[in-house]
């Protein structure tokens, strides 16, 4: 019968060896990953966990550290931002050297950097110290993302399971963005401002110890020159970008940030030639003449962009409109984590009986539904709409998350896993500045017009002046006024932030609903199951079930007696 095929198994490592054949009828054996690669895996998500924590738990203690290291402003906004603009920055070199040196060996040395700076940025004494410290982190953050990812498309070489290991990956993500509000609240509840850093150190050191014992070694034997120039301007060309967009996102117009994003895609393109001329490029720009590379990269950068973008707003809402305490609004967050991981281990499952095209783009049209219902959003709305709607939304980013890293790292050759993988990261980093600075920008732009259209006549004009700024601003204001004048102050003040609320979900909608269209056009030759790769041993297409591209299938429990393995042909 047709797609029957040999399948190979031996008992001393429990493992099968599925048979997958191609459209050109050569056959490629390739091993079921077993429970050492399970195992593995729960190792992997431990670092993505704590990488989204640091992203969000350090808002929680600025007000404490602030108060303890007295920092400058313009030393406040460095301890914020370094971390991110370095792991932004960094993430395609890393991703590229892990595959030069050793996915595994550079995963072990992020986690001793990202210790160290954890217990350096939890005793530090300064702000230069923290500030040095914080920019450790994001240096050992991004040799982190990309070597788990890479590890994983090595692990696991079966489509499906690979898909599955993936799904569960960015689930971990996911939660460790929910995580990170709940911890910061309850370790400040308890401990000094230090110990949402020091949190990290425990967490590394199992990952030290567990790491060699259950990550295999994977390396590009074949790898050639690492290229330092190269290296260095693909720093020079994101950093620029995300300084820029930050900027934009925090004061609006203005021809320095301007300047710094042009700069910075100049330099962006210098660094496309230049890999073109290398022999051994630090980034494989063919890789982009793949639709299902290029459309997936996409893809994520605007799941991203709409849920990060959004999600600026939600947490103002939650903790200024409906007067929440930090730890409360991260419980009521609590919903929209759980169905972005539902979500992402869902569209596997679908992925295995439906096209990626229709997964993803229907995946896309949920989060595009659940924008539109936040349309209806208002001061007085019960909070039953708000936890739906970003529900949906988190459910369908969580899909495309999944789904679209697996067809970017899939898409690659194996030995160039970490480079693939660590530009879906930077895909991702860019579609969350762009979100926060765009859709941040539509929503104050909203607020301040209101303001200043509807503010009560009697409230003096400094206090209309310091309260159309910003919601935050408006609220401090109002609570030094009598109650006379804060009431109507605050409820125009609410109105207008859930308006330009309102239009951002819009603006949301519209994006995502447009990636649907653009996914059912670029994807749509993709099959069933996904890609699988096309490094050695693995270069076929997963068609799955209703397919004829390729055969796979798998028998016994690894019991069986250790056979010589075929090079070719397929039994019947």
């Amino acid at each position: 019968m047709r797609g029957q095929v040999a399948v190979l198994a031996w008992s001393g490592s429990r493992r099968t060896l599925v048979a997958m054949k191609s459209t050109n009828q050569s056959t490629q054996y390739a091993p079921l990953a077993g429970r050492r690669e399970w195992a593995g895996l729960a190792v992997l998500m431990l670092p993505v966990l704590l990488i989204a924590m640091s992203v969000t738990i350090l808002n929680f203690a600025l007000p404490r550290l602030s108060a303890e290291l007295e920092p400058s402003s313009a030393q406040l906004l460095w301890i914020m931002d370094i971390y991110t603009f370095l792991l932004a920055g960094l993430l395609v070199t890393m991703g590229t050297l892990g595959d030069r040196i050793g996915r595994r060996r550079l995963l072990m040395l992020g986690a001793v950097a990202f210790g160290i700076a954890s217990l350096a940025s939890a005793f530090a004494t300064s702000p230069e110290m923290l500030i040095a410290s914080r920019a450790l982190l994001g240096i050992g953050g991004a040799t982190l993302m990309p070597a788990t990812l890479a590890l994983i498309r090595n692990m696991f070489v079966v489509p499906r399971q690979r898909q599955l290991a993936i799904g569960l990956w960015t689930a971990g993500f996911i939660a460790g963005t929910a995580v990170g509000p709940l911890a910061g609240g309850i370790l400040l509840e308890f401990f000094w401002w230090g110990s949402v850093f020091l949190v990290n150190v425990p967490i590394m050191l199992l990952l030290l110890v567990a790491g060699p014992i259950l990550l295999p070694e994977y390396r590009d034997p074949n790898a050639g020159r690492f290229d330092l120039v190269s290296a260095a301007l693909s720093l020079a060309a994101v950093l620029p970008v995300i300084y820029g967009v930050k900027k934009l996102s925090e004061d609006g117009f203005g021809w320095s940030p301007v300047v710094a994003i042009v700069v910075g895609l100049a330099i962006g393109g210098w660094v496309v030639l230049r890999q073109l001329r290398l022999p051994d490029p630090l980034i494989d720009v063919r890789l982009f003449r793949s639709s299902a590379f290029s459309a997936s990269l996409i893809t994520v950068m605007l799941g991203v962009f709409a849920l990060v973008g959004f999600m600026l707003f939600v947490s103002q809402y939650l903790q200024l409109v409906l007067g929440l305490r930090p730890i409360m609004a991260g419980v009521w967050m609590l919903p929209m984590v759980t169905m972005s991981a539902v979500g992402s281990v869902l569209s596997v499952v679908l992925a295995g009986r439906i096209r990626p095209a229709y997964v993803v783009g229907g995946a896309l049209l949920i989060g595009a539904a659940g924008m539109t219902l936040l349309t209806r959003i208002g001061p007085d709305t019960p909070i039953a709409l708000l936890l739906v709607g970003v529900g949906m939304v988190g459910a369908g980013m969580g899909s495309i998350a999944a789904l679209c890293t697996d067809l970017v790292v899939a898409s690659a050759p194996s030995e160039r896993a970490g480079a693939a993988s660590s530009l879906s990261e930077t895909a991702g980093e860019l579609g969350g500045a762009l979100g926060i600075a765009i859709m941040g920008s539509i929503g104050m732009a909203i607020y301040r017009a209101d303001m200043m259209a509807g503010a009560p006549a009697d409230v003096p004009d400094e206090v209309v002046d310091a309260a159309h700024e910003t919601l935050p601003g408006a609220v401090a204001v109002a609570e030094r006024l009598p109650e006379a004048l804060a009431t109507p102050l605050l409820d125009v003040a609410f109105q207008a932030f859930t308006d330009g609320m309102r239009m951002a979900a819009g603006s949301a909608a519209v994006i995502l609903a447009a990636a649907a269209v653009m996914v059912l056009f670029t994807l749509r030759h993709v099959p069933v199951g996904g890609v699988s790769g096309h490094g050695p041993g693995d270069d076929t297409e997963s068609a799955g079930e209703g397919s004829d591209d390729t055969a796979i299938e798998a028998v016994g429990d690894g019991d069986s007696a250790p056979p010589t393995a075929p090079d070719t042909a397929s039994r019947p």
